[in-house]
């Protein structure tokens, strides 16, 4: 936002001649990027990551540019509390080295730092192949460096446009974040584009996976009512579920007793669920902390991502990458119901684009504090 001194002062700070008008492009525009009050962006390289703050007097988000533009960071500031997933490996750049070997499903675990992953133009943990180009887990845009442009710098509200041109597909992805002054709400619009010639088949999805110290014991999950689909060839060994489709939050498990899903259990448990759920009325969902009464809501339009995948551990997630080190919960708005690119094209769950054709969502990520 520009900014103009008092009609009586020249961009020079002198009063200006007789008749002398002060055009619009005369106007003075004071640096703000130094501002540490209401809404402000911090630019820093962390861990040798170029990195981008966004941040007002209620919440603090971070994003590493130089690796798929990831949130790494969601913190509700009146209460010091993370609400992102933050993984023993934590962020860091990819090392000048080669690995001993490369993993069949691609290097996304290996850097995997916990918090929120954008998933394009693949997702799942199987590699997959499309025209002739093959993807590793979760595609493309996840490791991939993005660049931004800060396109409103103001007390009252800021928005920075993350822009990602993939590698093996002819897609343009940009991400533009906006917070502003004193709302605990991240703004989210999106704008995806073929720059190819010819048809492209794709899966889109969100990756937002929750940790300590929000994610605890207790914690639950509202969720319009849909359809809870438990695949046998999706089932970690740890899973307490089996193979069934269900209604929310119900779910049939191993023992024969009934698995509430909307309830977060505690880590002694050492569970490793995956779930995809179908038929949502509407996109969102909130998980509530009775003990903090702090809850995180994501809304996203339902045409671009009408299911949500359901991915929940309690320290039961065994050998690589995690060897029973992690507790979360992750609830992913997807483009497809099932993992797997080439299997979402043979059973129609795939998105398409035309050449040169756009397409483009809006997500909202909220916190909100009961009294």
């Amino acid at each position: 936002m520009q900014a103009s001194l008092p009609p009586r002062l020249s961009q020079f700070g002198k009063p200006p001649s007789k008749g002398m008008e002060l055009h619009e492009h005369q106007r003075y525009v004071p640096y703000t990027r130094e501002r540490n009050y209401a809404c402000r962006i911090t630019e820093c390289v962390f861990r040798g990551l170029r990195c981008v703050v966004l941040e007002n007097q209620v919440i603090r988000i971070s994003v590493a540019a130089d690796k798929g533009a990831d949130i790494y960071e969601f913190l509700h500031k009146p209460t010091d509390t993370e609400f992102l997933l933050r993984t023993p490996l934590g962020l860091r750049s990819q090392p000048p080295v080669l690995p001993t070997i490369n993993l069949r499903e691609g290097s996304f675990s290996d850097f995997y730092e916990g918090g929120w992953q954008e998933l394009l133009p693949a997702a799942g943990d199987f590699p997959s192949e499309c025209k002739g180009a093959q993807f590793g887990q979760h595609g493309e845009v996840a490791l991939l460096p993005w660049s931004y442009h800060i396109i409103e710098d103001s007390p009252e509200r800021i928005a920075v446009t993350f822009s990602v041109d993939t590698t093996r597909t002819p897609f343009h992805l940009d991400r533009t974040m906006i917070i502003e002054d004193g709302k605990p709400i991240l703004q989210i619009r999106e704008k995806l584009r073929n720059k190819g010639d010819e048809l492209m088949e794709f899966m889109w999805a969100h990756h937002p996976a929750f940790g300590w110290p929000f994610l605890e014991e207790g914690c639950q999950i509202e969720l319009p009512p849909c359809e809870v689909v438990v695949l046998a060839s999706e089932l970690p060994p740890t899973s307490r579920l089996v193979e069934q489709k269900a209604d929310w939050p119900r779910a049939k498990g191993k023992d024969g007793a009934v698995v509430d899903l909307s309830r977060m259990p505690g880590p002694e448990s050492k569970a490793h669920d995956l779930a995809f759920l179908r038929g949502l009325a509407e996109g969102r969902y909130s998980i509530k902390n009775p003990r903090s009464r702090l809850t995180f809501h994501l809304s996203w339009q339902s045409k671009i991502f009408p299911y949500l995948w359901y991915w929940q551990v309690t320290r039961g997630a065994l050998g690589y990458p995690w060897y029973g080190s992690t507790y979360n919960l992750a609830l992913e708005p997807r483009s497809s119901l099932f993992p797997m690119l080439q299997r979402a094209i043979e059973q129609g769950f795939a998105l398409k684009l035309g050449p040169a054709a756009e397409l483009s969502t809006e997500l909202e990520a909220a916190i909100s504090q009961a009294v």
